[in-house]
Order: C-alpha cells, then structure tokens, then sequence
C-alpha cells in the first residue's frame, strides 16, 4: 500500500462516511492524523476506532464553512503535531432539490458556504502552512457533478465544479513551493447520508446509471485519496480523478 509514515493529515467531515473512510485508511498506513467534524461525537467516535486500531489521531470540532474554524484547525494540528504534510478537504452537502429558478436563496449561500468557501478557507491556512514546511500536498474532494450537471442540485452542481477550478489554480501557483493539489470526484457512494434519506428503490435506481450497476463504497475513494496523497503521486498536481462506476462514461 502507499504509505505516509511519520506525515501529519487534516482530513475535514472525517465523522462518517468519505472523510472517515479517508482518516481511518491514512492512520492505517502511518499518518499522523487529525480527525475533523462539526458533530463531535461522530468524530471523537472515530479517533477513537483510529487509536483502538494501533494509530495516532486527535478530534478538532470545526465548521468548514468558517474562516476562523479553518485557521483554528490548522493551528491546533500544528500546536499539536509540530507540522501538517497532508489536507484532504472532504467537508460537504447536498442542499435544496429546486429547480435553479425556484432556488431557495439561503440554501444556495449554505451550500456555497460550506462546499466552495470551506474547501477556500481549507486550502488558504493549509496552503500558508504547507510553505513553512516546505512543501505539502492537498486533495479535494470534489465530485462527477464537477464535470456534469445534476438537475434540481444548481447550487451542489456549481460549486463542485468550482472546487474543480480552485484545485488547478492552487496547483499552478504552488508547484515551485513543492506543493500539489488534486481534486477527486466521487460518484454515488453508499454513505450514511445516501442510505438515511434514500428508500432501497431510489438507491437501486441510482446504482443502475453507472455501468457497474452499483454504488461505490467509501474505501473506494478513500484508495484513490491514499494514492495521490502518498509521494508515488509526486508527479500528479492540478489533476481531476472521477471513481463513479463509469458514470460519467456514458
């Protein structure tokens, strides 16, 4: 596997599904890692499954949609690691199913708070630590609807591609400081968010617009998230990687 031995790893909405399979698979081969979540039993939950399984984790509670909770987290992990070598900015919501005419507006600005501002204000207090260091890597999560539409979802839609478009710009900018920035696109993944507001039908009926015929499971992501965060990706900056069953192929 693709180790981070003695690497220091910020991974944000790390207390369910994505982000905890991505913190769980880093302390598994060797990060140092700091497990972040607006719900803090869900995430202290999961420090907990990191330390009962032989790794090294702290909580740090944090909105992603504040500036202030981004600073903050970084500055804990360095208070308390001594570094940060590793972000993965996984934080995100779906918002309101509207038609883009009839959008609720403060729906479309917590959706833009969260999804697009958050993974900024991430990347902005990482990016400013990753240079002290000499370097650093960063991985967005984005998604396949940062490539192609997802009709009553205008707000989720726009800022994923926008995520899209930030990660490449980071990438140009900070490739001399020894920094890459990735962004990964999931598909459909079998999530408690997907399984607690979807009936069996609807997540069937999902499944079957991928040619795999299934949703993905979070491991899957989290492989791809391990690979370009490990130094075997040191040539990949300012890439894009779709895992959804070849749902976008068609």
């Amino acid at each position: 596997m693709f180790r981070l031995d003695e690497k220091v790893a910020i991974v944000t909405g790390a207390g369910s599904g994505i982000g905890q399979a991505i913190a769980e698979l880093f302390a598994s081969n060797g990060a140092k890692v700091v497990v972040s979540d607006i719900n803090e039993e869900n995430g202290k939950r999961v420090v907990d499954k990191i330390k009962s399984a032989g790794g090294d984790a702290i909580f740090v509670k944090a909105d992603s949609s504040s500036a202030e909770d981004n600073e903050k987290l970084v500055a804990t992990t360095v208070e308390h690691f001594g570094r940060l070598d590793i972000a993965c900015n996984n934080a995100g919501i779906g918002g309101p199913a509207q038609l883009t005419g009839e959008y609720d507006i403060d729906g479309w600005n917590k959706v833009i708070n969260v999804n697009l501002n958050g993974v900024f204000y991430g990347c902005r207090y990482q990016l400013a630590q990753m240079a002290k260091n000499g370097g650093g890597n960063i991985v967005n999560i984005a998604s396949v609807h940062g490539t192609v539409a997802a009709p009553m979802s205008s707000a989720y839609t726009a800022t994923k591609h926008a995520v899209v478009g930030l990660t490449k710009n980071i990438a140009a900018e900070y490739a001399k400081q020894n920094i890459r920035c990735n962004a990964v696109g999931p598909g459909y993944i079998l999530t408690p968010l997907l399984e607690d507001n979807l009936t069996q039908e609807m997540q069937d009926a999902i499944a079957a617009k991928a040619p795999a015929n299934r949703l993905g499971t979070p491991e899957e992501v989290a492989n791809l998230v391990l690979f370009l965060s490990s130094d075997q990706a040191s040539f990949i900056t300012g890439s894009y990687y779709i895992a959804d069953g070849g749902y976008t192929a068609i």
